[in-house]
């Protein structure tokens, strides 16, 4: 079916930048969704930012204006630019993929760690 990879997380101080990347192995589809979600520890997961297959993207209030997401449709790839990064963007990073193929399944990679130090 699908895999998702990411890559990119990493150790970052306060007002850094990190760029994540989430590439999609399989058949996902021309009309599909890619995003990014986040989860603290001691909190839910909670969605960053996702773009549809036609370019439409949508952020969290917390990442607008600093978090830009962006995908490249031929390598199935997908990612998070994240700049003036803030101590509590600290957190594990999941890549997301909505599909209409495979009955509507939802797919997750396996995070990647995001550390902004004070």
């Amino acid at each position: 079916q699908v895999q998702l990879v990411e890559s990119g997380g990493g150790l970052v101080q306060a007002g850094g930048s990190l760029r994540l990347s989430c590439a999609a192995s399989g058949s996902i589809g021309s009309i599909n969704v890619m995003g990014w979600y986040r989860q603290a520890p001691g909190k839910q997961r909670e969605l960053v930012a996702h773009i549809t297959s036609g370019g439409r993207a949508n952020y969290a209030d917390s990442v607008k204006g600093r978090f830009t997401i962006s995908r490249d449709n031929a390598q199935n790839t997908v990612y998070l630019q994240m700049s003036s990064l803030k101590p509590e963007d600290t957190a594990v990073y999941y890549c997301n993929l909505e599909t209409t193929l495979y009955g509507g399944r939802s797919f997750w990679g396996q995070g990647t760690q995001v550390t902004v130090s004070s």
